[in-house]
């Protein structure tokens, strides 16, 4: 080793040699293993998740269920906003902050202040809305929409519940705790099983009632979740007694923040409401019914029980994604913020490096098994009871539109994560907002194309996302400066060669069980391919191995 390897070898173990470099390194570990630990919990969670969502969808495909799918997402659009991302990115900032300047009885008595206010806000909103929904499902109209505005009269309470608990999450976060934040989903899915599997049979024949009883479910897990983290902040140390005055300094730079992550952060959430609204009423409830637009005259291009298909195969790709990508992100946003509290850039840049080398891995590799997996998948988990195979398929199809994006999917959970840090919402909420027209506008032109259908909803999703991320890197950049772009590459070049190795053996494996039983396809595909991309990103070298394995990375493995 020459004098000069031997210096620059130096320079990038010295701070492992110091006890604050040492320090920091632990600290960065700590986050990266919680993460780990963050996917497993999540993992369990979504496995439950599909039981429930088989469930309610072996109800079937058809107008009254399309109106359950769109009821559940108005509060379901507040679970995956605040629980998976908006809430925490504006709280966490400012607790850290809080907590590393002015100590933690401060930031609990910020906490409490924080929950009561919240608290009193989303009941006020919660009373009008309702309000709302009892006045037009009252009104005369159509029995489908009137149905529509019963079950969301009935779940609307949960974003009460789902928001508190998102908030006590995120504190529990900041204080290394990640197990019960990443589980309290499963409490969800547990009873919704519950209801769906079990209960509502009880009334056969009778459809609107086994939904009702579906519906009520919701807000029964919602009151047991928020129940469950209020005594873990107890236990924790942290005041959960009710605090509305004084009003901390930090509340009015929460809500500062707050707004513009909503829209940033959520433009997936956001998005996929839209898009199923605009899906309720593009749908021919009969073969008379059309659309006038400028003077032509046009069918309805969807069917009946289209929502339910799509949020078929929505569940299906964001299985992965809130696994791997989404955990990543909230296990790595608290570390980033204490990176970004500090100033300390160079951790900063190691940081967001290590997390987006990770979410593009996976990314590339579950969205093309997913892709060529779909109708096998779908069929497996999906088909049955009033759901028929006719139905799987079309949901395999959107399912590969969708996952088209996997990729950008991972990276966007890290890349805005990384702006919120410097609690920066401006900038991601700019590009989403503009992306969210262009998202619409795709929809309802895509949509009506013969040969893509409902796929138009994963194909717009996707080619809004790739943009989106592209967008955000190339901003980021501009703000840290380099923060590793050939490693990056690097990594995606391993990656991309290692799913094409997995992409030929699956194939193959295809082609020699062709009329072989879907189950056996996905029991032996999904294992063998997952273990080929590990094999030969292993023989490649990948770095990314290592952490999924959980070794930990040392220096002398930089490019």
């Amino acid at each position: 080793m020459n004098d000069k390897t031997r210096q620059e070898h130096q320079e990038r173990t010295q701070p492992f040699d110091s006890a604050g470099g040492r320090q920091a390194h632990d600290e960065r570990e700590h986050f990266f293993n919680a993460a780990k630990v963050v996917a497993g919990i999540t993992l369990i969670s979504r496995v439950f998740g599909l039981f429930r969502d088989m469930g309610i969808t072996s109800l079937g495909a058809n107008r009254l269920t399309d109106a359950y799918g769109l009821a559940f997402q108005i509060p379901n659009l507040f679970r995956r906003l605040f629980g998976e991302g908006a809430l925490s990115s504006a709280f966490v900032p400012v607790f850290t902050d809080t907590a590393e300047k002015d100590g933690f009885e401060k930031a609990s008595k910020l906490l409490a202040n924080a929950m009561a206010l919240l608290a009193v806000f989303l009941t006020a909103v919660m009373l009008v809305v309702e309000i709302g929904f009892v006045v037009v499902a009252l009104l005369p109209g159509p029995a489908d929409r009137q149905f529509l505005m019963t079950l969301a009269t009935i779940m609307f309470p949960y974003m009460v519940a789902v928001c508190l608990l998102a908030l006590g999450s995120a504190a529990l976060n900041c204080r290394g705790h990640f197990a019960f934040p990443a589980a309290a989903p499963i409490i969800f899915n547990i009873v919704g099983i519950i209801a769906a599997w079990w209960i509502a049979p009880i009334l056969k024949g009778n459809l609107s009632g086994q939904l009702v009883i579906v519906a009520f479910s919701v807000i029964t897990a919602g009151l047991i979740q928020l129940i469950a983290v209020l005594w873990l902040l107890r236990k924790s140390g942290f005041s959960i007694r009710v605090r509305l005055t004084p009003i901390e300094p930090g509340i009015k730079q929460i809500l500062k923040l707050l707004m513009p992550i909503v829209l940033g952060l959520g433009f997936l959430q956001i998005s996929e409401l839209l898009q199923t609204i605009i899906s309720w009423n593009l749908t021919a409830t009969d073969l008379s019914q059309n659309i006038s637009i400028f003077g032509w005259v046009l069918h309805k291009p969807l069917t009946p029980g289209v929502i339910t298909r799509v949020n078929a195969a929505r569940a299906l790709y964001q299985f992965p994604m809130g696994v791997l990508a989404i955990s990543l992100g909230v296990a790595v946003f608290p570390l980033l913020t204490r990176y970004a509290a500090r100033n300390d850039i160079v951790n900063m840049r190691d940081s967001i490096n290590r997390a987006l080398r990770l979410a593009l891995m996976e990314g590339i590799a579950t969205g093309v098994g997913l892709y060529i997996l779909a109708e096998p998948i779908v069929k497996v988990i999906y088909a049955r009871r009033n759901f028929s195979p006719a139905d799987a398929a079309q949901a395999a199809f959107v399912l590969q539109m969708y996952v088209i994006g996997m990729w950008a999917y991972c990276a966007y959970q890290i890349l805005t994560r990384a702006f919120y840090s410097f609690k920066d919402t401006t900038t991601p909420l700019r590009v989403s907002c503009a992306l969210v027209v262009v998202n619409l506008l795709m929809l309802v032109t895509m949509v009506w194309i013969p040969w893509l259908g409902a796929g138009a909803f994963g194909l717009s999703t996707t080619i809004t996302f790739a943009i989106n991320a592209v967008v955000l890197g190339y901003l980021l950049r501009k703000r840290l400066g380099l923060f590793g772009g050939r490693k990056i590459l690097a990594s995606v070049i391993r990656g991309v060669i290692a799913t094409a190795v997995m992409s030929a053996v699956i194939y193959l494996l295809l082609l020699y069980m062709k009329d072989t039983r879907n189950w056996i396809v996905v029991l032996t595909c999904v294992p063998a391919g997952a273990v080929v991309f590990v094999g030969v990103a292993w023989l490649l070298g990948s770095p990314e191995i290592a952490e999924f394995r959980g070794r930990l990375l040392t220096e002398e493995k930089a490019t």
